[in-house]
């Protein structure tokens, strides 16, 4: 599903939370002094549903000119803009500034919404859209929408909402492959919880108990809970409005501006090479050595502008700069950044990040202008992806690429580095690359191998896993398949079922019939324990003209993992079995082997049903006959799931 993010910007009291209410229903404002002072003072954050599912969140910006570094942290993750105009007073000093901030920070769609229409006349509005016509000209926002709503009469309220469903579908889907990375704007303590944050997820997506690290300051934590618009979840996704329940961290630990980010995945650096632009209409000319306020995500730190190859950048200008901060700032190339000047604080340009953690720099050096020429035009990534795609899925190493290259291996090992934080390419085992291309193809080719499989088999859970990886890997290595189908899982494409994969968007539709079946057999089972009847007596518990769905139920059941089949005619339900596996390797954590009797003892069952297990655990190499012993292998891996947490009490 695509995830988008909607920002609003505009002049303090243009109307922007109110309209946010009127679209969502919720009221963004929720500090008491908001609500006393009636202005926005910190970010607001909503969702807006459509009836087809579609979903997008909105953040709501303060409008006045003294909270503009809480504009420019929420402002960050924005996929779409609403710029707010008020149709009594029309473009006024932060209307001007906020659109000068999202079109450095590479916002490409959006509309002009004009509020209060209930407070003027319609000439009035036809002068005003006149106006806003003229001064978008020349931004993202030309020839954009500009559409006239009242929050207090609702009028235009659902045409403004139908544009935004419309910009939500044709928006860019965003890169799930990257490490996931969240800038914070908020900290916060739950009792019961510990230390909660939120922020935009912007790239790669976060999942219940990954690693994650607090960047700048590296302290390691864990993700513990993830909740999206108040809803708890296992995965975020990149696009995202994303509360994280950090484990390990106090409050006290993180500030706004800190980064929730992959470990490893992340540099910090008192440098950063950027091409730099300075406003069309900006107040100042930047000159060489310049001191300013560099915004990134909700970090702000102070920083000395260096121009690489002049002494000023006009009005309009565009150049390659170096600029070298105060405090340590965790980026990624390609991120988009504001400066400020020093005082008095006003919006004056921004830029590209190019380099994250370079060398200081000499100015007018030919050599160093080149090199941050390349790294804009990405024409040496771009060779560096070639080589890994022509390896299509037989993930090449760092070593062999910098052969094939004939570059050294650190070399190749900066621009391996930077393509996996772009998510260009991606490392489905250590050291071992495939390029996006290559998982695009991969992708596409396992949504037709499983529709089919699907289709033929409707009530199966998935293909098996052999299966599969014949299908789409008939010459790879085991281990490569598998970590390559671990991936489309990441991804999204694929889903893993008991020991077999199907779509993700997959799931087994029963008729009313067999839906009872289902229930009556997985009752049965369950309450059976260790030892139920064998499945030629539960058939003849149903009637014989529903034996046929019986069968094909039974098997949907198997595929799925709900039953596990010891024989063609034992069968057990999954808690027994985990329950079963949980015992016996209780058993072998003190005994080196064990006879039939002995397991017998240990499961208080008949010597049919242990030697059926046993036989059971030996065609899964689980463990080795020897003798009348048996010996246990690589142990249980079904104790690694959750699942056996669930099973731990039961009575069988």
């Amino acid at each position: 599903m695509k995830h988008v993010i909607i920002g609003t910007a505009g002049h303090v009291d243009h109307g922007k939370t109110l309209l946010i209410k009127s679209l969502t229903g919720i009221d963004t404002d929720r500090l008491i002094e908001e609500k006393k002072r009636g202005i926005t003072i910190e970010l607001g954050f909503a969702h807006l549903d459509w009836p087809d599912g579609l979903q997008a969140g909105i953040v709501d910006v303060p409008g006045h000119e003294k909270f503009i570094k809480n504009m420019l942290a929420g402002a960050g993750g924005i996929d779409l803009a609403m710029l707010v105009v008020a149709a009594d007073e029309g473009f006024m000093p932060q209307t001007v500034e906020h659109l000068n901030i999202l079109t450095l920070l590479g916002i490409k769609d959006g509309l002009v919404v004009i509020t209060k229409t209930d407070t003027v006349d319609p000439e009035w509005l036809i002068m005003m859209e006149d106006e806003i016509h003229t001064r978008v000209a020349g931004t993202f926002l030309a020839g954009k929408p500009i559409l006239p709503v009242s929050a207090y009469t609702g009028d235009g309220i659902d045409v403004l909402r139908d544009h935004l469903y419309t910009l939500v579908q044709q928006a860019s889907e965003k890169n799930m492959r990257a490490p996931f990375r969240l800038p914070v704007d908020r900290i916060f303590s739950v009792d019961g919880f510990g230390t909660v944050v939120t922020g935009t997820l912007t790239d790669g997506c976060m999942q219940e108990g990954e690693r994650a690290m607090l960047m700048p300051s590296g302290k390691e934590s864990r993700i513990r809970n993830l909740q999206v618009h108040g809803k708890p979840v296992q995965m975020a996704y990149a696009g995202q409005r994303v509360a994280v329940n950090l484990a390990g961290l106090k409050k006290s630990d993180i500030q706004r501006g800190d980064c929730v980010a992959r470990p490893d995945s992340i540099r910090t650096s008192l440098m950063l090479d950027v091409s730099l632009q300075n406003l069309k209409n900006s107040p100042r000319i930047i000159t060489n050595n310049m001191q300013v306020h560099l915004y990134h995500g909700g970090t702000v730190v102070l920083a000395k502008v260096v121009l690489l190859d002049r002494d000023t950048l006009k009005q309009g200008e565009v150049c390659y700069a170096q600029l070298r901060m105060t405090d340590e700032i965790s980026t990624k190339n390609g991120d988009r950044f504001v400066i400020r000047f020093y005082s008095p604080v006003e919006t004056i340009g921004g830029g590209i990040i190019l380099d994250d953690c370079p060398l200081r720099h000499r100015r007018n050096i030919p050599s160093v202008l080149e090199a941050l020429r390349i790294k804009e035009t990405g024409s040496s990534s771009d060779r560096v992806i070639q080589t890994i795609t022509e390896f299509g899925t037989s993930l090449p190493t760092t070593a062999q690429l910098s052969a094939k290259l004939g570059s050294e291996p650190e070399t190749v090992t900066l621009e391996l580095n930077q393509l996996t934080a772009s998510g260009r390419i991606t490392t489905p085992l250590i050291d071992r690359f495939v390029s996006a291309s290559i998982l695009d193809t991969l992708g596409d080719t396992a949504r037709n191998t499983l529709g089919v499989y699907h289709q033929k088999n409707p009530l199966h859970a998935g293909i098996r896993t052999a299966e599969l990886r014949q299908k789409l890997f008939p010459s790879t290595d085991q281990t490569i398949a598998d970590a390559l189908l671990l991936q489309l899982c990441r991804e999204g494409v694929l889903q893993p079922v008991s020991e077999r994969y199907a779509l993700s968007d997959f799931s087994i539709h029963f008729t009313k019939r067999q839906t009872a079946i289902r229930q009556k057999l997985l009752t049965y089972y369950e309450r059976a324990g260790i030892e139920p009847n064998f499945v030629d007596v539960v058939m003849d518990d149903f009637p014989l003209k529903e034996h046929p769905d019986v069968k094909q139920v039974l098997d949907s059941l198997f595929t799925g993992g709900d039953l596990i089949m010891l024989t063609p005619q034992i069968c057990l339900h999954q808690t027994a079995y985990l329950h079963v596996c949980q015992l016996i390797n209780a058993h072998f954590t003190s005994n080196d082997n064990c006879t039939v009797a002995e397991l017998r003892d240990v499961l208080s069952s008949s010597r049919k049903y242990t030697i059926a297990l046993l036989e059971y655990f030996d065609r899964h190499r689980i463990t080795t006959k020897d003798g009348d012993y048996r010996r246990l292998n690589l142990g249980f891996p079904h104790l690694s799931t959750p699942e056996i947490e669930k099973i731990t009490n039961l009575d069988l």
